[in-house]
Order: C-alpha cells, then structure tokens, then sequence
C-alpha cells in the first residue's frame, strides 16, 4: 500500500524525489521528465493562454507528504514562491496522523449576477411567476453541462434599492469551475428579465462570493504529537486573538491561504477568484478567522476551516497547461470536489503549523533557515557552498548579504 509518509524527502536529489513521485502517482516516463524539465509551458501553449506573451515566468513546484486525507494517502503539488510553506505543511500533515484530516464539500452550485435598474415594484412577482421558463432559458445554453447532472437551479431575487435589484441564478457546474457557463447564461436570461421587470439590465456576471460551493475540513491533534497541553492552549489563545482582533485576523487569514493558493495554482486554478470569495467570506459578518481551533476535554486540538472553494478540474488552464494536468494526476482525484476537500485540509494544516509556530519557536526560526539560503545564493554561493554559508549565518545570527559574502570569501580562501 502506497504511503505519503516519506522520510528524509526533503534530502533527497530532486531527481529521487521525482522518482518517488512518479511511482506513487503511476506517471508516464514523459510526464516525470517534464518534471525534471523545469519548462512545462512551451512557448505555442503560452500564446494561447493570453495576450501579448513574450516569455513565461516559473514559480517553484513542491510536494507536501505525510497527508492523509478522508483515508487516503496523497501527495500535494504546490506552487509558491515563499519559503518554509511546503514544509510546514508536510510537518503539520505528519503531526495529524494516522487519521489525518476529515473533509467534505457542498454541491458545485455558483452564483450569477444580473443587475436590474428601474424595475417594476412587482417585478419580484413576476420574476417568481415566470422562474421555469427563465430557467429552461438558461439550461438551453449549455445542454452538455445539463446531461451531466449541472446546470441552471434556482433564482433569487433581491431589492438592493428603490431603483435596483439582483437576480441570482443558481447553477450547479459539476467539475469545472464555472465562470463560462454561468456568465453565459447570465447574459442569456438578461433580455427575459428585462421583458418581465420592465426594467434594464446591466451587469451580468458571476460572483467569487460562492457561498453555495463550500468545503470544510476538520482535525484533530493528539496534544503528545504537538508538544502536550501547553501548546494546545496557546494555540487556541493564538487562534482567539485572530478572532478578536481584524489585524491579526487579515495575517490569519493570509497563511491559510499560503496553503490553499499553492495548490490552487499548481492545479491550474484561478487563484484570485478563489482569494477573493475566502475573504469576503471571512467578513461577511465582521472580518473573522476562516478556522476555529478549540480544546477537547481529552486535552487534544481540534480545528476546522470552511470557505467558498470555486475550483475545477476541467476547462481552462487545468486542461490546456501541461503541468496542471501532471499535478492533478499526482492527486489522483476523478471530482471538483474531491479537488475542494484536499486544498481546505492543506489550508487548515498551514494554518495550525503557522499558529503553532508562533506560539511557541516564533515564525522566524524554521523560516529563516530558508532565507538565509536564498541570502547565500545571492551572495553567490554555489552548490555545497550554500548550505555552509546558511548554517554559519544562522549559527551567528547575521542573515545578512554582506555577511554571507565575507563567509564565502572564507571559504574560497581555504
């Protein structure tokens, strides 16, 4: 039975690394060699992608091990550019076992827009009387996305003023994240509205506050897997100061997302649609926390995340960009959903090793290991040079560039 738990990883060359992988996942020989590649996107597929492309710019791709997640074992791509967020993540996933983390998500169903100015005052009514065939409207659009179980559900009607009202058209997306097909039949339905309110529309777009599209995750941690009682309580006084205080709750936030926005991109997802619904989501009644965290009776830690995760696994770059398609075989998932439930337990491990950090080493220590290497790269260390001029700048607590240039000149003079 294959297994996500991996140790020494981190040590290993990156070919190994792409060797364990592959294994796991069951890449092709071609795909484990795109890995190694490092230039996945080739120039023909960029120029499709946007306008104007004149290159393309990398961001690192990781693995997170140790996770378990609703029983399986996975490996995690994650794209980011910040230091110590695999890590963490790895660490908090390895802490959680061997029961891991416990996730589900709501049915795929996304939200579009279509603002109506100056309508009728019965234009509610009316709308209401005539739901079916605005709906059938709709479905009209997209009769594949019908077949396979989604499309148009429900409406809802809102008075946003004494001139201007929201129509919501509910629309379940299956597997893809749904921008298309819901502004599609937004703007498809736009005239019919406007013949029944008497009113006009204007905007008709989809909303990124996907408040019908959730997923949640839960976990517990064993207090002698964390470093006993002591920091279980500190932890959830941690997580009370972000609940309390919005300045505090904003960097919360934003290490959760730390998590779920690499896997996002990994995957070829729209990272910034899913940052904007977490945190409209996060102050839709005063801007709080996207996770509780709480003490059991036994002493244990128990957290839980929910937010808006408007992610898919068809359409768009998950389809067209050759490294998204890689990763999401490394996750090995057949549904959008199941995509949802892995990026909330990664967002709750980054934040628990986050809270945990801080509440008791301090966020420096473990980050600054990685910093200082990245200060003896660009100090111009090479190879074994680096880790060397790392320790010697950690060990004496001067991460700094001129520093590091004075220890690799010690070294190059030996």
């Amino acid at each position: 039975m294959k297994s996500s738990r991996i140790p020494g990883f981190y040590k290993m060359p990156i070919e190994e690394r792409v060797k364990v992988v592959k294994e796991f996942a069951g890449l092709t020989d071609e795909e484990a060699n795109m890995l190694l590649s490092f230039s996945a996107l080739p120039k023909d597929v960029a120029d499709i992608m946007i306008e104007n492309v004149v290159g393309t710019m990398q961001l690192p791709l990781g693995i997170a091990t140790n996770f378990i997640i609703n029983g399986r074992e996975l490996l995690i791509p994650m794209a980011i550019e910040e230091t110590s967020v695999v890590a963490a993540a790895s660490n908090a996933a390895k802490m959680a076992r061997p029961d891991g983390f416990k996730a589900k998500a709501t049915e795929p169903i996304m939200i579009g827009q279509i603002q109506i100015l100056n309508p009728a005052r019965d234009a509610k009514e009316k709308i209401e009387e005539q739901k079916e065939e605005i709906l059938s409207l709709a479905n009209a659009q997209d009769k594949i996305l019908v077949d396979l179980g989604g499309g148009s559900k429900d409406l809802e009607i809102r008075w946003l003023s004494n001139d201007m009202m929201v129509v919501h058209i509910l629309v379940d997306v299956r597997d893809a994240m749904g921008a298309n097909a819901v502004n599609t039949m937004a703007e498809a339905i736009a005239p019919l509205l406007e013949r029944i309110t008497g009113g006009k529309a204007l905007l008709r777009i989809i909303s990124n506050l996907a408040i019908y599209r959730l997923a949640e995750a839960e976990v517990i941690y064993k207090k002698e897997a964390i470093g006993g009682e002591e920091v279980v309580d500190k932890i959830v006084k941690a997580y009370e100061f972000a609940a309390l205080d919005v300045f505090r709750a904003a960097t919360h936030n934003k290490g959760i997302m730390n998590g779920i926005d690499a896997v996002v991109i990994a995957t070829g997802n729209d990272w910034r649609a899913v940052e904007a619904g977490a945190h409209a989501y996060a102050a839709m009644n005063g801007y709080k926390p996207l996770t509780t965290w709480s003490k059991l009776e036994s002493g244990d830690l128990y957290g839980k995340i929910k937010l808006p995760l408007a992610v898919g696994i068809v359409g768009g770059a998950t389809k067209v960009h050759p490294m998204a398609r890689i990763c999401l075989k490394i996750l090995g998932i057949k549904t959008a959903k199941e995509l949802a439930e892995i990026m909330a337990s990664v967002g709750l491990a980054q934040n628990f090793a986050a809270l945990r950090a801080l509440a008791t080493k301090g966020i420096q220590a473990g980050h600054m290991k990685l910093h200082a290497q990245n200060i003896a790269v660009m100090a111009g260390a090479k190879g074994e040079e680096i880790e060397i001029v790392a320790k010697k700048m950690i060990e004496e607590g001067k991460i700094r560039m001129d520093r590091a240039k004075e220890i690799l000149d010690e070294i190059r003079k030996k």
